[in-house]
């Protein structure tokens, strides 16, 4: 129960009409969406989580958080930065329930301009739980005038709280005007589905499927970029701050990548993968060099802090630049120091969820070992090459000593993503398309292991 003085300090806004767009498995809603038309146009919140209120510098939650950095989502568990009573709880913005937010509220005309913009500290009150594709669905039937497959789907939402419906309409053609408006200004859109898997209930893999972005995971993107953005801009310079910052590519891997386009352009989604592979890392860092892929001068993470300690430090830092005016004790060296522990973190956590989605795509494959499937290369190396199934995704080797005939000698050229073969004019390049068998998995190691069926030969278009 929140104690009313505490309710007092804050920018009451429970009556205002406010909800949630998640996963359909999530249980920790950091971030919350409120809407009301206002004589000006739009008057849009995005309300994020206030774990600082809950969780204190120095104190034993503090240091663990900082010690993990953040929540780790493997195929099937999450190990989540806080105590589950606070991110699953305490902080996680439920439908129905009052909550402690820190907010960015923006008042936007029609065409997504920012009119003005408000960081203060919330209370809210969620009217509504969505999953993405419930979400699209009330999208999509806006677009198409169809009727919902649920009945009340607006949750009995009447009176003076907006619609539901009405709410998510604007908001999407709010989002596609600032997701246009960052793709005009160089902004990176290559978007890639999630892996999912469906367990049984002894937690073996019995399907593999894909989650594709929609309107509402852009909606939500968007208006959480936004955000972050706007709190980034709003500390100004000269103070040390917590960026998300993103170097420019690797210039020779991005012509490497450009150059292969002109040469295969068929392969569209090769081509993506280089691009992607010539990107920088995405770090924290106090020293603000913008951020590449979303095309911003300044960038910082804010809408995540149940699963991100980076978003918490920037909770503590707009308390004392914007809302409080207390001074920062820590020295930026310090707060470098931070920044980069976080870094390495996220990467830990990333390696971490790769590696546990090829154990589970092993162990998904032990039952298919023997069958022939089509797939493409997607990865060429010194010892041999990666090739990725078409409708799983999976991904597993053929090694250099099962291609080609025997005493065939086949050498790597890695400016051109392929192997040659020294005798005949033959290659095998990234993006080929290539039928295999599945020989073998290692579910401990996450590898599997292909053979070609029935090669042809594939003329070597440079000879």
């Amino acid at each position: 129960m929140i104690e009313e003085k505490e309710i007092l300090r804050r920018r009451d806004m429970r009556e205002t009409f406010t909800f949630t767009i998640d996963p359909a498995d999530a249980k920790d809603f950091d971030d919350a969406i409120s809407f009301q038309e206002v004589e000006e146009g739009f008057q849009i919140g995005v309300h994020i989580a206030d774990v600082s209120f809950y969780v204190r510098p120095g104190t034993k939650i503090d240091e663990d958080a900082y010690k993990r950095g953040t929540s780790v989502y493997l195929v099937d568990r999450v190990l989540p930065m806080l105590p589950e009573e606070l991110c699953n709880d305490k902080c996680s913005l439920r439908p129905g329930e009052d909550k402690l937010c820190m907010s960015v509220i923006f008042t936007m005309d029609a065409d997504a301009r920012v009119l003005k913009y408000k960081i203060c500290r919330t209370v809210i009150r969620s009217d509504a739980r969505l999953n993405y594709d419930e979400a699209q669905e009330i999208i999509m039937a806006n677009q198409t005038g169809e009727t919902l497959s649920r009945e009340n789907r607006n949750g009995g939402i009447t009176g003076e709280k907006a619609s539901l419906k009405q709410a998510l309409a604007t908001l999407n053609a709010l989002a596609g005007k600032l997701r246009a408006e960052r793709i005009a200004n160089g902004a990176l859109t290559i978007e890639q589905d999630e892996m999912r898997f469906r367990l049984d209930k002894n937690g073996f893999p019995t399907e593999i499927y894909f989650e594709q972005p929609n309107e509402a995971h852009h909606l939500i993107e968007e208006f959480m970029l936004l955000a972050n953005r706007t709190v980034a801009k709003a500390v100004g310079s000269g103070r040390p701050f917590v960026y998300r910052v993103h170097d420019l590519p690797d210039g020779e891997k991005l012509e490497n990548a450009k150059q292969f386009q002109k040469r295969f352009p068929q392969l569209r989604n090769a081509y993506d993968l280089l691009t992607i592979r010539a990107q920088a890392k995405a770090v924290y860092s106090t020293y603000n060099i913008g951020h590449y892929g979303l095309a911003f001068t300044h960038y910082t993470h804010f809408t995540s802090p149940i699963r991100r300690y980076p978003d918490l430090m920037v909770h503590r830092l707009v308390d004392k630049y914007i809302l409080t005016g207390k001074k920062e004790t820590m020295t930026r060296e310090q707060m470098e120091e931070m920044c980069e522990h976080c870094s390495a973190c996220e990467q830990e956590a990333a390696q971490a969820e790769r590696d546990s989605i090829k154990m589970f795509q092993a162990m998904w494959i032990t039952s298919h070992v023997g069958e022939i499937l089509p797939g493409h290369i997607s990865g060429v190396t010194d010892f041999g090459l990666f090739v990725q199934l078409d409708e799983s995704r999976c991904e597993g080797l053929v090694h250099i000593t099962k291609i080609g005939a025997q005493g065939e000698y086949w050498q790597y050229d890695e400016k051109n993503y392929r192997l040659v073969c020294e005798h005949g004019k033959k290659a095998y390049t990234l993006g080929d398309p290539v039928v295999v068998q599945v020989v073998r998995a290692d579910v401990n190691k996450g590898q599997i292991d292909f053979e070609f069926v029935a090669e042809e030969p594939i003329i070597d278009q440079k000879s």
